[in-house]
C-alpha cells in the first residue's frame, strides 16, 4: 500500500512538471501547458505565469510599495485591477518581434483570447479574466498607469530582480511609498487583483516546439530548481535540534525530580507550543523580541536583531519542536524503576552519574525515537517560521514555506516537487523509527528470555540437590552442632 501511495505521488509530480509539447496549428492549439498561439494573428504567448497575491515587504532594505514578483524574460504583464480593468503593458521591442499591433483590433482580439484561456488554466478556481465579458482591456507600451491615486509600475528593479509595484501618485520627496500611502489613508495591497506575466514571441516559437524526452525535461527542470529551501531547512533544523536535544533532556531531568504540584505547571508550560497554532507560536516571539519591545530594543542596542533573520527561523523551529523532545524524554524517565535509582543513590551516586549512567542508557530508545520526530517537525514548521522569520530566499525560506510561496506564483510543478520531497523524508522519518523500536523490542525480548532461562536452569539445580521421595530431611548445620557439644561434655555428663 505504501509503494503504491508513493508511486502515485511521484507519477503525479512528472507529469505536471514535465511540459505537454504539441503543434499549434490554429489558436485552440496548445503548445505547452503555460503556452498558446494563433496561427492566424501570427504570435502567441508562452511562460504564462499567475501572481495571486503580492508583498509590502521592503526588498533588502528598499521600499518599493506593494510589489509583485516578475521574471527576468516576461515582456507581457496584465495587471488586473480590483475595479474589473485590465492593463496590459507590452514590451516595446518584443511587441515588433513578435508582429503584434496593439492598436489593430484582429490582434487585440487575439491577444484577449489567448490571454483568458491560459489565465483560466492557472486561476486554481478563482476569479479569471474570462468571467467578465465586459471587462475594459487597455494596452500600452509604456511601463507605467495611474488607476485613481495608485500608480501601477512595471519592471521596478530591487534586489536583483524586477517586480510589478503600486505605489500612491502623489509621493513626497524623500518619502518612501508605504509612509505616503499611510499619510494619504491609502491601502496599495487593494488596487490589484491579481497579476499575469508571460512572453510574446512569434507563433514559429510557440509551433515549432519538438518533442523532448522525459530525461532532458527533467534536466531542464532541476537545472533551473532552486534548492536553497532544502539547504536552509537542513541548516536550521540540525541546529535547532541540537538546542532542542539538549534542553529538552534537562527539562525532563530537572521536571521529573520536582514537587508534583510544581510539576504539573513546569509540564504545561514545557507542552503548551505543542498545542497552540503556530502562528500563534510566531506571534508571541514577535511580543517577545519584537523592535518594538523592550527586550527587542535592548538587544538591537547590542547589535542583536532577531526578527526576520536565519537566527529568528532556528528559534522558531526549536519552539515547535522542544515539546516533543521534552515529553518523550519525560515519558522515557518516569516509565524507569524508581527503586533502582533510590538503590544507586543509597550506594553514594550523585544524581548526575545516575542520569549519566543510568537514566540515559535505558531510556534511550525512547529519546532517540523523540529526536527524530523534533528534527522532522523543526523540518516542517512553517506558520511560526513565517510569522517570526519572515520568507527570504536563501536566508529564512524553508521547504513548507517554499511550498507556499510556489503555489501561490503559479509554480506548481516546483511546489509539487517539494510536497514530494517532504512526504519522502516523512515517510523515511516513520520508517526508521518503527525499525529502532522493533529492533530495540527484540533485544529485550532476546534479554527477558535469557534472564528466565538462567532462572530455569537455577531452579532446577536447587530441586536437583534435594533429596526426592519420603527421604528423611537432616539439619546438617544443626548435627554439626550437636556432635560438637557432645564431644565437649564431661564423662559424667554423657553417662547420663
Amino acid at each position: 500500500m505504501v509503494l503504491f501511495v508513493m508511486t502515485a505521488l511521484v507519477i503525479g509530480f512528472v507529469w505536471c512538471a514535465t511540459p505537454v509539447t504539441a503543434w499549434a496549428d490554429s489558436k485552440d492549439d496548445r503548445a505547452e501547458q503555460n503556452a498558446l498561439a494563433d496561427t492566424d494573428a501570427g504570435f502567441g504567448l508562452t511562460d504564462f505565469t499567475r501572481y495571486q497575491t503580492g508583498n509590502s515587504r521592503p526588498v533588502e532594505g528598499e521600499d518599493i510599495g506593494y510589489r509583485y514578483p516578475l521574471d527576468d524574460d516576461a515582456d507581457v504583464v496584465i495587471a488586473v485591477t480590483a475595479e474589473g480593468k485590465a492593463l496590459v503593458f507590452v514590451d516595446e521591442e518584443a511587441s515588433t518581434e513578435a508582429g503584434f499591433a496593439a492598436e489593430g483590433a484582429d490582434d487585440a482580439d487575439a491577444f484577449r483570447e489567448l490571454a483568458e484561456e491560459l489565465d483560466e488554466r492557472v486561476a486554481k478556481g478563482g476569479e479569471t479574466l474570462a468571467d467578465n465579458p465586459g471587462r475594459e482591456w487597455t494596452t500600452s507600451t509604456a511601463s507605467e498607469a495611474i488607476v485613481g491615486p495608485y500608480r501601477v509600475r512595471v519592471g521596478v528593479a530591487a534586489g536583483g530582480r524586477r517586480y510589478v509595484s503600486v505605489v500612491p501618485t502623489e509621493m513626497p520627496t524623500g518619502s518612501t511609498p508605504a509612509a505616503a500611502a499611510e499619510q494619504q489613508g491609502l491601502d496599495l495591497s487593494e488596487v490589484l487583483s491579481w497579476v499575469d506575466t508571460a512572453r510574446l514571441v512569434p507563433v514559429s516559437a510557440v509551433a515549432g516546439a519538438t518533442e523532448v524526452t522525459l530525461g532532458e525535461q527533467a534536466a531542464n527542470f532541476f537545472s533551473e530548481l532552486d534548492m536553497r529551501p532544502f539547504w536552509v531547512s537542513l541548516k536550521t533544523s540540525a541546529v535547532a535540534l541540537v538546542i532542542t536535544f539538549i534542553l529538552g533532556l534537562f527539562a525532563a531531568w530537572k521536571t521529573m525530580g520536582t514537587s508534583s504540584r510544581l510539576k504539573g505547571v513546569l509540564d504545561s508550560v514545557f507542552t503548551i507550543p505543542m498545542v497552540l497554532p503556530p502562528t500563534v507560536c510566531g506571534f508571541l516571539l514577535l511580543l517577545i523580541f519584537g523592535n518594538a519591545t523592550p527586550l527587542g530594543r535592548w538587544l538591537i542596542a547590542h547589535g542583536v536583531s532577531l526578527v526576520f533573520t536565519w537566527e529568528a527561523a532556528v528559534i522558531a523551529a526549536v519552539v515547535v519542536s522542544f515539546p516533543l523532545m521534552y515529553r518523550t524524554a519525560l515519558g522515557a524517565f518516569e516509565s524507569l524503576d524508581a527503586s533502582m535509582l533510590d538503590a544507586a543513590r543509597t550506594l553514594g551516586w550523585s544524581e548526575t552519574r545516575i542520569f549519566r549512567r543510568l537514566m540515559m542508557p535505558l531510556a534511550w530508545p525512547s529519546i532517540a525515537a523523540g529526536t527524530v520526530l523534533a528534527f522532522a517537525r523543526a523540518m516542517g514548521e512553517f506558520g511560526c517560521t513565517l510569522f517570526f522569520a519572515g520568507n527570504y530566499a536563501g536566508v529564512t525560506q524553508t521547504i513548507p514555506i517554499a511550498i507556499y510561496f510556489e503555489w501561490m506564483s503559479g509554480n506548481t510543478d516546483v511546489a509539487l516537487f517539494w510536497v514530494v520531497v517532504v512526504i519522502l523524508f516523512s515517510f523515511v522519518v516513520v520508517l526508521f523509527i518503527n525499525l529502532y523500536t522493533a529492533r530495540s523490542l527484540r533485544y529485550r525480548e532476546r534479554g527477558g528470555t535469557a534472564r528466565r532461562a538462567r532462572s530455569a536452569r537455577h531452579d532446577d539445580l536447587a530441586r536437583a540437590e534435594e533429596p526426592a521421595g519420603d527421604v528423611l530431611r537432616i539439619d546438617r548445620a544443626a548435627l554439626r552442632s550437636l556432635i560438637k557439644d557432645a564431644a565437649a561434655a564431661s564423662p559424667r555428663e554423657r553417662s547420663r
